[in-house]
């Protein structure tokens, strides 16, 4: 197996390398100076006496000028090693820092190096990556914790109406069909709450190849889906399509404007008002409802968060993943996602696609 050719190699290399050809270059001046110094035969003249002697001396100072090299040469290549094990001894203490953070403990970090060079600048830049590394694993761990409560919440509950019918000897048949529809249910609830979590999953894989598509067709097909769930609460819905063409994945977007606008109905007050607008490359959505603190929106993007509660349980108003599949498929989309609380309540949403 060939040896690894390290950086501190390389710039040993580097520099004892312009000094040996330097070095060589230079003695050439001396060699081609003795040669001169030799009469050429054949031109009538006798050899000089002193010919010999200036042959000689100039062998005796090519021989001493390539020692000479030779020795430098060698005292350059050991002082490259050190200079270069120098320079480089903080890039070496900031990989093995790295190294043990990347593999112990994502809370430490590397710190000041007290340097300002790029050295300083790449520990800054390898902080950074650690805090969003903490901060994604954290994100992590929470989404997988309530996520498997909230799988496990309506499994459980699955099993109890069905252990209580099953030992009840003199259940009829009507409290069995009860129990049934119950775990069906329950079973519908499971289904959604995997249908929410494969879509905000599929969000933030990407989208491998766009396709352009109408951001207003999708708004429009996304308000008659909901018509009858805001008739039956008086909540006025407006619509102002203007065509939207975007590039991107159109199911998604499908999921992403649906999101909204069921969370603009679900949150909102009876008699409340929905507006919903296209114009160019953004989505607009305005609902009214109840106040939102400026410290709480962000929570809100959260999976399983919603106003009011740390975390959301399995009941009719959903799981607290809407917003966060928003988030998701913005993001995929590299679309702009904005949310602004209203004085009066509600929230002003608006996503703006890349044209």
């Amino acid at each position: 197996m060939a040896r690894r050719w390290t950086l501190r190699r390389q710039l040993t290399l580097l520099y004892a390398g312009p000094f040996l050809v330097s070095g060589a270059l230079l003695l050439l001046v001396p060699l081609l100076g003795a040669r001169e110094t030799v009469p050429v035969p054949g031109q009538g003249q006798g050899p000089s006496p002193q010919a010999p002697d200036t042959v000689t001396a100039g062998n005796h100072l090519l021989g001493l000028s390539a020692v000479a090299l030779a020795v430098m040469v060698l005292v350059s290549i050991v002082l490259g090693w050190v200079i270069a094990g120098r320079f480089l001894r903080p890039l070496r203490l900031i990989i093995d820092t790295a190294r043990d953070i990347s593999a112990t403990n994502l809370h430490r970090r590397l710190g000041p190096t007290g340097r300002r060079d790029e050295f300083a600048e790449l520990a800054g830049t390898l902080d950074d990556l650690f805090g969003r590394l903490e901060a994604a694993f954290a994100a992590q761990r929470r989404f997988v914790a309530n996520a498997s409560h909230e799988l496990r919440t309506p499994l459980t509950a699955q099993r109890t109406l069905l252990q209580v019918a099953l030992s009840d000897p003199d259940a009829s048949s009507d409290g069995l069909r009860a129990a049934g529809r119950e775990v069906l249910a329950l079973g519908e609830a499971q289904a959604r709450l995997i249908d929410s979590l494969l879509t905000l999953a599929t969000g933030e894989q990407g989208i491998e190849r766009p396709a352009p598509f109408d951001l207003a067709a999708v708004a429009r097909r996304a308000l008659d889906a909901r018509s009858d769930a805001a008739r039956a609460r008086g909540i006025t819905v407006t619509a102002s399509l203007s065509p939207a063409p975007v590039p991107g994945d159109e199911s998604l977007a499908e999921s992403l404007v649906a999101n909204l606008i069921d969370n603009a109905v679900k949150h909102n007050v009876d008699g409340g008002r929905v507006d919903v607008a296209t114009d160019g490359s953004t989505l607009t959505i305005i609902n009214t409802g109840p106040v939102v603190p400026h410290a709480e929106l962000d929570r809100l993007f959260q999976p399983f968060q919603r106003l009011g509660a740390q975390r959301v349980r399995a009941t009719g108003d959903g799981y607290g993943l809407g917003l966060a599949i928003v988030r998701a498929i913005a993001k995929a989309h590299g679309a702009e996602l904005s949310a602004t609380p209203r004085r009066e309540g509600g929230l002003t949403v608006t996503v703006t696609f890349r044209p």
